[in-house]
C-alpha cells in the first residue's frame, strides 16, 4: 500500500508543479509524469491492459500538447495573483487524497486470492461463448464492451496525432 501512497502524492505533486509553472511546456512535461504516475498505478493494480492504453494515449496527447505549446508564452499577469485559483486547487488535492485513501482502503490485500469473477470466466466459458481459448473468450465476449472502448480510445489517439502532425493541407 505504501508504493500506492508514494505514486498518488507523486502525481498530486507533478499536477500542482504543472498549474504553477509560467512556462507551457515544462507544464506539459509535468502533466505527462502524472500520466505515467497513472500508468503505474494501473500497473500496481493488476490492470496491465489498462495500463497499456493509459501509456498510449499519454505519450500520444504528450506528443499533441508539446507541438501545439512549443513558443507560447503567456503574460505573467494572467497566471499569477489569483488566490481563488491556489484556494480551488488546495481544496481539489484535499478531496482527492481523502478520496483515494478511502478507495485505496476498500482494495483487498494484495495476493489474496480473490477470484469471483475469474473463477466464474474459467468455469464457463466454453459452454458460455464456445471458443477453447479462454482469454479470447474473456477479451472478446465476456469483456467486450471494455475492449472495444481501449480500441476507440487508441484509434482516436491516432487520429488526432495524424490530424495535428499532418503537413497536407495547412496554411503556411
Amino acid at each position: 500500500m505504501l508504493e500506492h501512497h508514494v505514486i498518488i502524492l507523486l502525481m498530486i505533486a507533478g499536477a500542482i508543479v504543472a498549474m504553477e509553472l509560467e512556462d507551457m511546456l515544462s507544464s506539459v512535461i509535468a502533466l505527462g509524469a502524472v500520466g505515467i504516475g497513472l500508468t503505474l498505478e494501473f500497473l500496481l493494480l493488476r490492470a496491465p491492459d489498462l495500463a497499456i492504453t493509459q501509456l498510449v494515449v499519454e505519450i500520444l496527447s504528450l506528443i499533441i500538447l508539446i507541438r501545439a505549446t512549443v513558443g507560447v508564452k503567456l503574460p505573467p499577469e494572467k497566471v499569477k495573483g489569483r488566490i481563488g485559483y491556489f484556494l480551488f486547487a488546495v481544496v481539489f488535492v484535499v478531496a482527492f487524497l481523502v478520496f483515494s485513501y478511502r478507495a485505496l482502503g476498500a482494495l483487498p490485500a494484495f495476493g489474496s486470492p480473490i477470484m469471483k469473477m475469474g473463477s466464474l470466466y474459467v468455469k464457463e466459458a466454453l459452454a458460455k461463448t464456445g471458443a477453447a481459448n479462454i482469454v479470447s473468450a474473456v477479451i472478446l465476449d465476456f469483456r467486450g464492451y471494455d475492449t472495444l472502448g481501449e480500441a476507440t480510445i487508441l484509434f482516436t489517439s491516432v487520429i488526432g496525432v495524424l490530424a495535428i502532425v499532418r503537413k497536407v493541407g495547412r496554411k503556411p
